[in-house]
């Protein structure tokens, strides 16, 4: 695969060099996971109509959905080899490649609500997480939402003692590792694009996410139950190689950054509809059973996953992860 990455970005350095260069369009190639209609989707499509916009033409934006060009694996490496310009990877998909920071979004009930949220991705917290990744190549640009993550699997999950047992697929990071572990789960890293089949076949009994992801890769159709816990938190960096950022001429950086912020605008105010919307749409099929959890079982839940706080505190930073509580919820633990 990385022979693959690397003939992909030599073909990509070759379109940008000759005499016609100057007059040809600067091609941004967006790659990304998940189906259009998601708010990491929309916010992309809608940076390419406004980027394209901006520029005059300048730029041309070509945006590669569900897994086309590169999984989950493969892409952050893309990236930095110059096969694509452009990704929105989510927070947990930092940790593999030594930016283990972001993996403080993964924590299990850390964020209590989307206005906490954007106090830290909009504030100097925010700020300083993004800078970590010019170490690797990368330059972080925007925050993107996808929304608060729900548990499914095909028993009803109400107590801890439900989660006994279970395979469940996670995305790569270690704080999650460490959620699934103080339940009991087994968990198995697997790409996003493979998590249908999974369930379908039984390779895996359950999973975390959104309910526009669940929705749009029809996992309610695998998925018996699914309890509405909010546990969690998807949101996604969005990164281009800062070799090809800080090479683009000013003027059009300048545009392209307007366009980012108000695609990432655009998104984050759709995410909270999709997500609204696809529980709607779920709800409508009667494929899956919505559990809701009294506040005595919430919080039992909560109970069972304080110990991964201190698990993963020498993997992400005890000083970080006060950092974050003092914003999040206006006091250390």
């Amino acid at each position: 695969m990385r022979k693959l990455i690397l003939a992909a970005a030599s073909i990509a350095a070759l379109t940008l060099v000759g005499p016609a260069a100057a007059q040809s369009p600067i091609v941004i190639k967006f790659s990304h996971v998940v189906a259009t209609n998601t708010p990491k989707g929309l916010a992309a499509e809608k940076f390419k109509e406004l980027a394209e916009k901006y520029t005059d033409g300048k730029v041309k934006v070509e945006v590669y959905p569900n897994s086309q060009l590169y999984k989950d694996k493969e892409e952050l490496e893309a990236l930095q080899l110059g096969a694509v310009q452009m990704l929105a990877p989510s927070n947990s998909k930092f940790g593999p490649i030594g930016v283990k920071e972001f993996e403080v979004f993964d924590l299990p009930y850390i964020l209590p609500d989307l206005k906490t949220l954007r106090k830290v991705t909009d504030g100097p917290l925010g700020a300083k997480l993004l800078k970590l990744l010019d170490a690797k190549g990368m330059t972080g640009l925007a925050y993107w939402d996808n929304g608060f993550k729900q548990m499914s699997a095909n028993k009803k999950l109400v107590t801890p003692a439900d989660y006994r047992g279970l395979k469940f697929r996670i995305q790569s990071s270690k704080v999650l590792e460490a959620q699934f572990r103080s339940l009991g789960v087994v968990p198995q890293v697997m790409a996003f694009s493979e998590v249908y089949q999974a369930l379908q076949t039984g390779v895996v009994d359950g999973q975390e996410n959104t309910w526009s992801n669940i929705y749009t890769q029809k996992m309610h159709e695998v998925q018996k139950y699914i309890t509405e816990t909010n546990h969690g938190y998807i949101g996604y960096v969005v990164v281009t190689n800062k070799k090809f950022w800080d090479g683009l001429p000013a003027d059009i950086r300048t545009q392209c950054e307007k366009a980012m912020k108000e695609a990432t605008a655009y998104g984050n105010a759709q995410s909270q509809k999709e997500n609204d919307d696809a529980l709607a749409e779920i709800k409508k099929t009667g494929k899956s059973e919505i559990i809701k959890l009294t506040p005595e079982q919430d919080a039992t839940m909560r109970k069972a996953m304080e110990p991964v706080y201190k698990d993963v505190a020498s993997r992400v930073g005890q000083p970080l992860i006060d950092e974050f509580l003092k914003e999040t919820r206006g006091a250390t633990n």
